[in-house]
C-alpha cells in the first residue's frame, strides 16, 4: 500500500507482441499443439495478419477449435483451412457488425472508451506489415549505414549515401551485414532446356532500343492528373461499364443465351450477371455474399447468394461473374453454377527478337529498417555491375513513407532531396553496365503523388547521356521488351486480394495461383472493389490506365508475401520479394527472355518447370501462403484449365512462354 501523499508506482504497459512464427509456436507449445509440415508456421502467421490476431489470441482460438471438434493436436494445412473458414471468417464478420451497431447508439464516457480501444486494436495490423521470423520486434524504419570495412571513394555514386549526409543516426545496422546465403537462388523456373543466364550476360542485346510502353501513348499514364474530385455517379459509371464489358465476354465465351433479372422470383434456373459484394462492412464470408446485378438486366439490384450448392468457388469483392441458379422468392438466389472469366489473348509480335534479353527486377525499400544508409542499394548496384543485365527494372518505394525516420521527420535533408539523391545514385551506378533502366513508382514513395494509378516520376534534370537509357513509367504499366510483354505493378495486389478472397475447394488449394488467375481473367491490375483502405484510387483513371491490354507474357507483382515464380494460364508470374525485410536482407529476381522466330513461339510443349521453394531463413515471418506443399516455382497442376486460355486450341502446339528462365536470389 502506498504511503500517504505518494502515488502508487504503476507497472509499465507491455506493447503488443510482434507476430512472428516463433511467437506463435511458443504459444502453441503451451497447449501441446504441434505443427505438421514446414508450411504450417507460415500459414499461422498469415492467419494472424489477415484477421488481426496476436499469437495468444490465435492459440486460444485454435485450442477451442481443436477441442470442440475432437481433433488431433497435430496441426495440418488442411485443418488450418477448415479453421479459417469455420471460425475466423465468422468471427471477423460478427465482431465488425456488432461494433458498427454499437457505433450507431448513444454513448457515455465508458462506451466511448471501449470504441476507441477497439479502433486501436484494428490499427495494430498496420504495425505487422513486414514482420521478421526472428525473435526481435520489427522496427518501422528504413535505411541503414554502410559496413565499416567498405569505404567507397568520394567519386563513387555509392559515396553519396553516407548516413551522416542526411540522417542523425549514423549507427550501422546490426542485421543486414550479418545476413547469410548471399547470392543463393531460393526459387527457380526453367521453361526451356539449356536456358542459362550466363549465356545472355552482357550488352549483346543492343542497349535497350526495344523497350517501350505497350500500346498507343494515350493508353499509358504519362503525366500527373487532378484527383480527389471524383463523384459517386462517375464511380458508378466506371463500375457499370466494366460489368457490361466483361459480361459480354462471358456471354460469348460460354455460349450463353442472355442474362435475366437477379431480383425477380423465378422457378426455373436462370443466368444473371453482376458484381460480387458484401452485405456489411466486415470481411467477406460465405454467408455475406451479395450479387450486385448489372444495370441493363437487373437495374443494379442486390441479391444475397446461397453458395451451398457450389462444389468449389473463389470469390472476392468487385469480381464480375455470371451465375446460374434459382431465385424462387426474389430474396435469395441459390447458385448452382459459376462461369469463370476469360483471359485476354497474348500479344503476337511481327518481328523476331534480336537477341536474348536478361532482366533484373528488384523492389524497395532499398534500406534496412534500423538505419538511414542505402547499403542494400549499393549491393544491388554491385550485382548490376557484375551481371550486366540488358534491362534493370526497379520498383519503389525509393524513400519509404513508412520509415520511422521519415514518419518522425528525423532526416536532416528534405524528402525530395534524399529521393533525388537516391535516383541519381541508381542512374550513375548503372551507367557503366549499359543496362536499360526502368523506374516504377510506389504509393509508399514519400515524395510522389499518393494516388492509384500513379503517374511516372518527373526528372527534369536527367543527364542527356541517360535520357535514351532511362525509362520512367507509371504504376501500373505494361512494357514491351522487343515483342515480349511485361506487366508491372508495385501495388501489393496479392496482399489486398488475399485478405478479401473467400474460397471453397475440395482439392489442393493454391492461394497465389487463384489470385493471379483473378487478375488475368478480370483483365485488370486491380479488380478489387472496394479497394484496400491504404489505397487512394481514382476510378476514372483506373478504368482508363489500369486495364490489361493483353495477357502479359510476364507479370511482376512485388509483395510483402513470400517470393514465388508460377506459370498461370501461360503467363509467368513472379513475386521477387523486397530487397529488405525489416532489418534483414531480402531478395530480387532475374528473368531470361527469348523468342524463337515470329509470334509467341510455338514449342514442343516439353518445357521443364521447376522451383525449389525453399524457405527463407531470414524471411518476413509470413512464409509460404500457398499451402500446396510444392515448390514456389513449380507449375500449378490446376493453374490451366481447358478453354480458359487462348492457347488451348485443339490440335495446336502448346504455347511456349518467351520467359525461358527465372530466378529469385538473395541479396
Amino acid at each position: 500500500m502506498a504511503e500517504p501523499g505518494m502515488e502508487p508506482e504503476l507497472e509499465p504497459e507491455r506493447g503488443p507482441e510482434a507476430v512472428t512464427a516463433e511467437a506463435v509456436l511458443r504459444e502453441l507449445r503451451l497447449f501441446e499443439l504441434r505443427c505438421e509440415g514446414e508450411e504450417v508456421p507460415d500459414k499461422l502467421v498469415e492467419l494472424c495478419l489477415s484477421h488481426g490476431l496476436g499469437p495468444v489470441a490465435l492459440a486460444n482460438e485454435l485450442l477451442a477449435f481443436v477441442t470442440s471438434k475432437d481433433l488431433d493436436l497435430q496441426l495440418t494445412p488442411e485443418g488450418l483451412d477448415a479453421f479459417e473458414h469455420e471460425v475466423l471468417a465468422k468471427r471477423g464478420s460478427r465482431g465488425r457488425r456488432g461494433r458498427d451497431e454499437r457505433r450507431g447508439l448513444l454513448h457515455d464516457i465508458h462506451s466511448l472508451q471501449e470504441l476507441l480501444d477497439e479502433e486501436q486494436e484494428d490499427e495494430l495490423l498496420d504495425a505487422y506489415t513486414t514482420p521478421s521470423k526472428g525473435p526481435h520486434k520489427r522496427s518501422n524504419s528504413t535505411p541503414e549505414t554502410p559496413r565499416a570495412k567498405r569505404a567507397p571513394s568520394s567519386r563513387s555514386p555509392s559515396g553519396l549515401f553516407s548516413p551522416g549526409s542526411f540522417s542523425p543516426s549514423a549507427a550501422p545496422s546490426q542485421k543486414y551485414p550479418s545476413r547469410g546465403g548471399r547470392g543463393e537462388v531460393v526459387a527457380s523456373f526453367v521453361a526451356s532446356f539449356g536456358a542459362s543466364f550466363g549465356a545472355a550476360r552482357g550488352p549483346a542485346w543492343g542497349g535497350g532500343g526495344g523497350v517501350r510502353t505497350f500500346g498507343s501513348p494515350e493508353r499509358s499514364l504519362s503525366k500527373p492528373y487532378r484527383f480527389m474530385f471524383q463523384k459517386a455517379l462517375d464511380v458508378r459509371e466506371v463500375l457499370a461499364e466494366r460489368v457490361e464489358a466483361l459480361g459480354e465476354v462471358l456471354r460469348r465465351h460460354h455460349g450463353l443465351d442472355g442474362f435475366g433479372c437477379a431480383a425477380l422470383p423465378a422457378q426455373e434456373p436462370l443466368t444473371v450477371l453482376g458484381r460480387i459484394g458484401c452485405d456489411g462492412n466486415g470481411k467477406l464470408n460465405p454467408k455475406s455474399v451479395l450479387l450486385l446485378g448489372d444495370r441493363e438486366h437487373s437495374g443494379g439490384a442486390q441479391v444475397p447468394l446461397d453458395l451451398s450448392e457450389l462444389p468449389e468457388y473463389s470469390l472476392f469483392p468487385g469480381q464480375v461473374v455470371a451465375l446460374e441458379g434459382t431465385n424462387t422468392t426474389g430474396r435469395r438466389m441459390v447458385v448452382t453454377k459459376l462461369y469463370e472469366g476469360v483471359p485476354l489473348p497474348f500479344h503476337t509480335p511481327t518481328e523476331p527478337m534480336a537477341a536474348p534479353c536478361s532482366v533484373l527486377v528488384a523492389c524497395g525499400p532499398f534500406t534496412p529498417s534500423d538505419s538511414a544508409a542505402f547499403e542494400p542499394l549499393r549491393d544491388l548496384l554491385d550485382v548490376v555491375e557484375r551481371d550486366r543485365p540488358d534491362l534493370c527494372i526497379l520498383f519503389g518505394p525509393f524513400l519509404d513513407a513508412k520509415h520511422e525516420q521519415v514518419e518522425g521527420c528525423q532526416l536532416l535533408s528534405p524528402f525530395l532531396d534524399v529521393f533525388r539523391l537516391c535516383l541519381r545514385t541508381i542512374i550513375e551506378g548503372t551507367r557503366s553496365s549499359g543496362s536499360q533502366l526502368v523506374l516504377v513508382p510506389s504509393l509508399r514513395d514519400v515524395s510522389h503523388l499518393p494516388v492509384y494509378p500513379q503517374p511516372p516520376f518527373s526528372l527534369p534534370d536527367l543527364p542527356k547521356e541517360d535520357r535514351a537509357r532511362v525509362l520512367l513509367v507509371p504504376d501500373p504499366c505494361t512494357l514491351d521488351v522487343d515483342g515480349v510483354v511485361l506487366g508491372l505493378t508495385s501495388t501489393d495486389l496479392l496482399l489486398h486480394l488475399g485478405a478479401e478472397e473467400i474460397c471453397s475447394s475440395p482439392g489442393v488449394s493454391d492461394r497465389f495461383t487463384r489470385i493471379l488467375r483473378h487478375v488475368l481473367t478480370q483483365r485488370s491490375f486491380y479488380p478489387l472493389y472496394p479497394p484496400s483502405e491504404e489505397l487512394n484510387v481514382d476510378f476514372e483513371a483506373l478504368g482508363a490506365f489500369a486495364a490489361l491490354p493483353v495477357t502479359p507474357d510476364v507479370l511482376v507483382t512485388p509483395s510483402e508475401l513470400r517470393f514465388f515464380i508460377k506459370d498461370v494460364l501461360g503467363c509467368v508470374c513472379i513475386n521477387p520479394g523486397r530487397l529488405t525485410k525489416g532489418q534483414a536482407g531480402g531478395t530480387y529476381g532475374r528473368l531470361l527472355l527469348r523468342r524463337d522466330g515470329h509470334g509467341d513461339g510455338q514449342g514442343d510443349g516439353h518445357g521443364d518447370r521447376q522451383g525449389d521453394g525453399q524457405g527463407d531463413g531470414q524471411g518476413d515471418g509470413q512464409g509460404d501462403r500457398d499451402g500446396d506443399g510444392h515448390g514456389d516455382g513449380q507449375r500449378d497442376r490446376d493453374g490451366d484449365r481447358q478453354g480458359d486460355n487462348p492457347r488451348d486450341v485443339p490440335g495446336a502446339a502448346p504455347r511456349r512462354s518467351p520467359c525461358v528462365a527465372a530466378q529469385v536470389v538473395r541479396i
